[in-house]
């Protein structure tokens, strides 16, 4: 409400021209969210990633390492799969670990969501912070795993060595898990599809800027008329749809005019330039406040709007000091998902 209501005063009054409003709306994003939402929320149905996970616990000899195993599962899914829709699949085979073996369940729910959150910022789909900055750098998928031939944001991101060391006094053994059922592989392959349509789309040539949106859109269109085809009613198709989360759509949708508004406004020129004089031309010193200054905030404003509404102002500082704006990019990015982690309220994943 907030989001779109500023959205409105900024047309209302005339500070973003109704002639604009096509041109600052990144629909590429918006339906990458959106389809990805809805094929997680089929996965989940499926029961894929409950069995994948007794698969996991199977082959873990006590608490510590399957503390660690469960993190790193959830981190795993968390580069492809929204990081609210990792922690519920995760999160509930924590706690049957912690009941059955009358422990606390409160570290090793944190322990998921951490992993969740951080390499949620791994890939191009991991996130919606991740999209968001993959649509607005015009990356590839394959840029979060080398950029410019060096390790990119996938390789940063990795919390095991830490998690080890904090349960190393856990070793109580993990009783025998029963298998969960699969119902259906399709949801499956098509967020493997997703997957391998975005890397193979980032290598084709004279692609339309909403390609990622319309593979997510498309594969989504899939899964729910083959839902509709088996289960015989398009009643089932309802609650995919409504896991797509409509705030997060109409947030960025907000968004999205609120900043083009400020653009035409020149508010973040003014804002950039300020930042920039305060780091002289010094790359580092600039990298290391925008990465410290995104903690902070990140911490206590929700990482969405925050990078949403930072990204056209580091890319205005890396324009004037002619810089790559990329680098920038990962400081923010990298900052936000830090910070996202430090309280309850820092990130959605947290929260849930």
């Amino acid at each position: 409400y907030v989001a779109l209501g500023s959205a409105a005063i900024f047309l209302l009054t005339g500070m973003l021209p109704v002639t604009e409003v096509v041109s600052y709306i990144n629909f590429n994003v918006l339906m990458m969210i959106a389809g990805t939402m809805g094929i997680v929320s089929l996965f989940i149905d499926s029961q894929m990633p409950a069995r994948m996970a007794d698969i996991l616990l199977s082959h873990v000899p006590n608490v510590k390492w399957a503390v660690v195993a469960l993190a790193l599962f959830a981190g795993l899914i968390s580069a492809f799969v929204d990081n609210v829709a990792t922690v519920l699949m995760v999160a509930p085979v924590a706690m049957a670990i912690s009941k059955r073996l009358k422990i606390n369940p409160v570290p090793m729910i944190i322990a998921i969501a951490v992993s969740s959150n951080l390499q949620g910022a791994a890939t191009l789909v991991g996130d919606t912070t991740a999209i968001l900055l993959g649509g607005y750098a015009g990356m590839n998928f394959l840029d979060f795993f080398v950029y410019l031939g060096k390790p990119s944001m996938f390789f940063a991101v990795v919390s095991a060595a830490i998690l080890l060391l904090m349960f190393r006094k856990e070793k109580a053994p993990i009783p025998e898990p029963q298998l969960t059922p699969v119902t259906n592989y399709v949801p499956t392959i098509l967020l493997l599809g997703t997957i391998v349509l975005l890397i193979l789309a980032s290598f084709l040539p004279n692609m339309p800027e909403t390609i990622n949106g319309i593979i997510c859109m498309s594969l989504l269109a899939v899964g729910l008329l083959y839902t509709a085809a088996t289960q015989k009613s398009l009643k089932a198709v309802v609650k995919p749809l409504r896991e797509i989360d409509l705030d997060t759509i109409l947030l960025l949708l907000g968004l999205f005019l609120v900043i083009g508004g400020i653009t035409e406004q020149g508010v973040i020129d003014q804002l950039a330039s300020l930042i920039a004089k305060v780091g002289g031309s010094n790359v580092f010193v600039i990298y290391t406040g925008i990465v410290w200054a995104s903690v902070l905030f990140s911490a206590f404003i929700d990482n969405i709007p925050y990078v949403a509404t930072m990204l056209p102002v580091v890319q205005k500082i890396a324009l004037d000091m002619g810089i790559d704006p990329t680098v920038l990019y990962f400081g923010l990015l990298s900052g936000a998902t830090l910070g996202g982690n430090l309280t309850p309220i820092g990130a959605s994943a947290n929260i849930t």
